[in-house]
């Protein structure tokens, strides 16, 4: 006997599972969810939330956010952040500043997890949406986020 209650709890079950796929199938209103992908790569649009990539935004003159107080790098839990920089005199005040040689961002070392972008008091980086990153050779996931003959744009302070 308990066979055959097995039996009937099993299509009750699969009949259960069956019904809910097919109330959303008649009833989907956002209409496809599944992005035909290498086909529709003009089209496609990403979650404002994805996480592709690390990016330092410029503006037109050539001037980003950062000023070089390394929280990005110490929040990083796997040191895929790395902040080279140098102490040079201000000639309008004559102290010294700290300017950023080089922001290095290893993506292939970064877990996406969005420590070094929640820590960062500026805003200077922020998260892209690129995420077609697939190469033969790993020294190419290594980035510098800041562009050659960039500043720090006025008003930003450390």
């Amino acid at each position: 006997m308990s066979y055959f209650s097995e039996i009937y709890d099993g299509i009750k079950t699969l009949l259960t599972g069956m019904s809910v796929t097919g109330k959303y199938f008649l009833n989907s209103r956002k209409g496809a969810i599944t992005q035909q992908y290498p086909d529709n790569r003009d089209t496609l649009q990403m979650f404002d939330r994805f996480r592709g990539e690390v990016v330092m935004p410029h503006d037109e003159n050539n001037e980003h956010s950062c000023t070089g107080c390394q929280k990005c790098e110490l929040a990083c839990p796997n040191g895929s952040i790395e902040i080279i920089w140098d102490r040079v005199v201000d000639e309008e005040t004559g102290k010294k500043k700290k300017i950023i040689d080089q922001h290095i961002y290893h993506l292939g070392m970064c877990t996406q997890c969005g420590l070094c972008v929640d820590a960062c008091p500026s805003d200077a980086i922020k998260w892209a949406q690129n995420f077609e990153n697939s190469v033969y050779d790993r020294t190419q996931l290594t980035r510098v986020l800041n562009k050659p003959g960039s500043k720090v744009r006025a008003g930003v302070e450390e």
